[in-house]
């Protein structure tokens, strides 16, 4: 069973998405490889609470590393670029090569960069932590200036979305 709610944050509206209660999405609004409304289930806004306390303590300050359980769906190459995200510390940046290597790929930083765009649990999965060869900000599902104010955020920076 699906559900869902919608919380708002600093980077503007995230709809959170529940699969048997576990979270399986969290989504920016206008997030490219945002799935439609309808097959985000019924709105709930018990199911998500962990969650909701999280990104609450998160956008805060008060927390850089989460302990949601999730429930990832995506090919068995998507779930490994996902969790390795998920090793990239707080206010710290990596490369989609760097990723690549990690992953025992070494030549595979493009599709690291694809398994990183079809990331459903935004933030609480890191894909913006995630910069181009020479630091830039490439793409982010979810638009480069929310990518730059989480990046600024989590180095004590806060800048104007």
């Amino acid at each position: 069973m699906r559900t869902h709610t919608v919380m708002d944050t600093p980077v503007g509206p995230l709809t959170l998405v529940a699969t048997d209660g576990v979270l399986s999405g969290l989504y920016m609004d206008e997030q490219r490889h945002r799935p439609l409304e309808e097959t985000f289930g019924r709105r709930d806004d018990t199911r998500s609470a962990d969650a909701i306390e999280q990104l609450t303590a998160y956008f805060a300050g008060d927390l850089k590393e989460f302990d949601i359980p999730l429930a990832m769906a995506g090919t068995e190459f998507q779930r490994r670029v996902w969790t390795e995200l998920q090793r990239i510390p707080y206010g710290e940046t990596t490369t989609y090569g760097e990723l690549a290597e990690r992953l025992g790929r070494p030549t595979a930083s493009r599709a690291v960069g694809l398994a990183n765009g079809k990331n459903p649990i935004c933030i609480i999965i890191p894909c913006h932590r995630v910069v181009g060869a020479s630091g830039s900000l490439t793409g982010y599902g979810g638009g480069l200036p929310r990518k730059r104010y989480l990046l600024a955020f989590e180095k004590g920076e806060p800048t104007l979305l």
